[in-house]
């Protein structure tokens, strides 16, 4: 491609579901795009790639979602979990918009299968992609080649050169050659800054260095950074962020959805000194997996373990590793490197605590512990059957809540409170104007669908002006 080449209606910075949605939308409405990708072909996509499903809202079943899951009930769950830090209006904007997602994501060559079971529960508010995150990715590039959309893999982003309101041109790294690109409209989708340690390390201090990155080793968020120093308006906290616990035995980088573990419900979880630390049993895993990443990091070295029996061993989804396992809870501590005695004691005290009831794993059963702090409010059965199972947990972080801050057009605002005449936003880089804590099984996926196509929309009309 020649540098004259370099020259489009609209540039895509991104190459994941939030930037294929908007350059898909844009190219439908007759606009040239060129999308930026920062990784190479095989590993585009950035978190998209291991992602599952997303969240969305329908009046009633469909091939692949049960019943009904209404804007009002989809608005409590979001409530619930980002503790009300959310804006209300992008939020329903949002939750509306997903009744209009599935369609499109199948005219663009998507497939979806009924939801998996287990301990997320998500028939009736998320519909699955058949083949998951890769596939959906491979359906959007493929849809986006066939309509004429352009690609560059291996192309950083280094510079959104901003004069007054307005994007002028975009400096860029194209497979180690420095390039410019020219775009009537820019969309940045490039993510958060979740896999910049020194920068996590800015906001959380050095306990950072001991966080796995669940995701692509892509987002540095150097865009991100590049636009809140010329006086794009940040919205978000620094510290918030999609953080899961997931298996201390998985990668610094790039893990994905597999390293999770699911089985803190059933469990009771301890941090290095054998003590419990928080209600394992509070809510549906579906609305508190996330809260529990965070929760480890908090914890001494950042390390956790999640202690079962036998009984709970085939309610939820099994670690890509081998569990370590033990016929005794002594035993089990030494295979965990914690002290046999402090475990003992802890499961003792917690096994007591115990008030009998009928369990149910797949909804919330009331069966919890009495005089026990902190309690366990459901799923508190006694952990009494060998053979005793451990998991050890470290803090997971997907993607993180600091962003640009958009108004319902998905355009970018200025610190001064003005628009900018020619950037728009979508995906992990604006979410925390939606998610300002916590988070919901496949909402990300929601904003970023929702998100980038009404930047894909809004960008080729600025274009026809």
């Amino acid at each position: 491609m020649d540098q004259k080449a370099l020259r489009y209606d609209i540039v895509v910075i991104g190459g994941g579901n939030a930037a294929l949605t908007a350059a898909l939308e844009a190219r439908l409405a007759g606009a040239s795009v060129l999308v930026l990708e920062h990784a190479p072909k095989a590993m585009r996509g950035g978190n998209s790639r291991h992602t599952r499903n997303i969240r969305a809202m329908h009046a009633a079943p469909t091939s692949v979602l049960t019943e009904s899951y209404l804007e009002d009930e989809y608005w409590d769950d979001l409530l619930r979990v980002t503790g009300g830090q959310t804006d209300e209006a992008l939020a329903r904007l949002t939750i509306r918009a997903t009744q209009e997602a599935l369609p499109f994501m199948a005219r663009c060559g998507v497939k979806f299968q009924p939801s998996l079971t287990g301990t997320l529960s998500l028939s009736r508010t998320n519909a699955f992609f058949l083949g998951g995150g890769k596939a959906l990715l491979n359906a959007y590039y493929a849809a986006a080649e066939a309509l004429g959309v352009e690609v560059l893999y291996d192309t950083q982003v280094t510079e959104v050169a901003i004069d007054g309101r307005r994007v002028r041109r975009l400096k860029v790294v194209c497979k180690g050659f420095p390039l410019e690109v020219t775009g009537k409209v820019v969309i940045a989708a490039s993510g958060g800054f979740q896999a910049n340690i020194e920068w996590l390390k800015q906001a959380w201090g050095p306990q950072a260095e001991n966080f796995l990155i669940r995701g692509t080793p892509y987002a540095q968020g150097r865009v991100l950074r590049n636009l809140l120093d010329q006086g794009i308006a940040s919205v978000g906290d620094p510290t918030q962020c999609h953080a899961v616990a997931i298996d201390g035995r998985a990668p610094k980088f790039d893990g994905g959805i597999a390293t999770r573990l699911d089985c803190v419900p059933f469990s009771i979880v301890v941090n290095k000194h054998g003590q419990r630390f928080y209600n394992e049993g509070e809510d549906v895993w579906p609305k508190r997996y996330a809260i529990w990443g965070r929760l480890v990091a908090q914890q001494p070295d950042q390390v956790a373990y999640s202690i079962i029996d036998s009984q709970a061993e085939k309610l939820f989804m099994p670690s890509v590793f081998p569990a370590i396992k033990a016929d005794s809870i002594a035993a089990l501590a030494e295979k965990l490197g914690l002290e046999p005695a402090a475990l003992e004691a802890t499961v003792a005290a917690y096994n007591a605590a115990c008030v009998p009831g009928d369990f149910y794993s797949s909804r919330l059963d009331g069966v919890h512990t009495q005089g026990l702090e902190p309690p366990k409010t459901n799923w508190a059965r006694p952990i009494l059957q060998a053979p005793f199972i451990g998991y050890p947990l470290r803090p997971g972080i997907t993607f993180t809540y600091l962003g640009v801050k958009v108004n319902e057009r998905a355009e970018v605002i200025m610190q001064d409170g003005g628009v900018m005449e020619n950037l728009y936003a979508s995906g992990e880089i604006m979410a925390g104007s939606i998610l300002g804590k916590g988070y919901l099984a496949g909402f990300g996926m929601a904003i970023g669908t929702v998100f980038g196509r009404i930047a894909g929309k809004e960008a080729a009309r600025n274009v026809q002006r």
